[in-house]
């Protein structure tokens, strides 16, 4: 069976609401490689087109699969208060006839006006979805159980909710986006010389978890670089293999991910997820400046920041390497105060 056709089966059984503009672009970055050494070149998940796009519209596809097959009225979806997930996913709701309710938690400390009210939130509230709060920024399970207990009370009212969870003790149905991604990653790779390394930003894990696995069931064994945008690199580690588990178990097919393959960068971390340092200052400015390309202060800002310093210490697996571009950059405007130094 050819390598494609595996990926086929895998996915078969997902019921997925289309809306990504795929495929993206996979374009060179030649004068930000040329000053960092390397021959760089990006995946542009940012252009996958709904609601400003990003690497979350394509495992939405999948949620919203999910929700349309249990025939929901309503999606419920939990994050942080610049989370582009809760943005894509009211975007995603409301394509598909229905309300969405956002929880925000706090996730960042001493913010102000800017970023409670711009950005993505902005978003948010043009897109009509009704927003909650939720006081914890590192309790997973106990947000996702005030979701469900919203969607408890929904369901009282006569509704059908649908809620996409956030812990990683729940079926990481997301991650089939990245599976597909993979795929039509291989399908591009044809026309360039082969990748020595795959760099993105790892947060929840999805598109990490679907990335490694999607390329590993197609035979393709270039290694993948998380850089660590909310956990360490031991945590983060942990969580990329035990997801991988979860979407073996829940494809019902199991692909080889040894400990060798969870490759974690948390060089660029600190102080934390969602808060902006040096090093991810530099390197919004610097790819804006070298290539015309934006990027977030939270996921891909910290990300490119992991690759520069991978490249300024020798750290990357060779010369030919891809930057996963997840998109995000509404939440540049949520931190219009703190970028005002570029």
């Amino acid at each position: 069976m050819a390598a494609t056709d595996i990926v086929d089966r895998v996915l078969r059984p997902f019921p997925r609401a289309s809306a990504a503009h795929t495929p993206t672009p996979l374009e060179p970055l030649p004068r930000l490689g040329a000053e960092l050494g390397l021959e760089l070149y990006v995946k542009r998940d940012d252009c996958t087109g709904l609601a400003f796009g990003g690497n979350k519209v394509r495992q939405l596809e999948f949620y919203l699969g999910a929700a349309l097959a249990e025939r929901a009225d309503t999606i419920l979806i939990t994050s942080a208060v610049q989370s582009n997930f809760v943005r894509a996913a009211a975007a995603m709701a409301r394509r598909f006839g229905m309300a969405c309710h956002i929880q925000l938690e706090e996730r960042v400390p001493d913010v102000g006006e800017v970023y409670r009210q711009n950005g993505n939130v902005l978003l948010d509230r043009l897109l009509g979805a009704t927003l909650h709060g939720y006081p914890e920024g590192e309790d997973e399970a106990g947000a996702d159980a005030a979701v469900m207990a919203l969607a408890g009370e929904l369901r009282s009212r006569g509704h059908r909710p649908y809620v996409i969870p956030l812990a990683a003790g729940h079926p990481p149905l997301g991650a089939l986006g990245y599976v597909l991604a993979a795929r039509e990653l291989a399908g591009q790779l044809a026309a360039i010389e082969p990748l020595d390394e795959i760099v993105v930003a790892s947060g929840s894990a999805l598109t990490h978890t679907g990335l490694l696995y999607g390329l590993r069931a197609l035979g393709l064994d270039i290694p993948v670089r998380g850089i660590c945008v909310r956990r360490d690199a031991a945590a983060q580690a942990a969580r990329v293999a035990k997801r991988v588990d979860d979407l073996g178990e829940l494809t019902g097919r199991r692909v080889t991910v040894g400990e060798a393959d969870i490759r974690m960068f948390d060089g660029t971390l600190a102080p934390g997820y969602g808060r902006l340092n040096d090093a991810t200052t530099d390197a919004i400015a610097r790819t804006a400046r070298r290539e015309g390309l934006f990027l977030d202060p939270v996921y891909t800002g910290k990300a490119m920041a992991g690759l520069i310093e991978l490249a300024r210490t020798g750290g990357l697996a060779g010369g030919r390497v891809l930057f996963w571009h997840t998109g995000g950059q509404p939440a540049l405007f949520g931190y219009a105060d703190q970028l005002t130094r570029i």
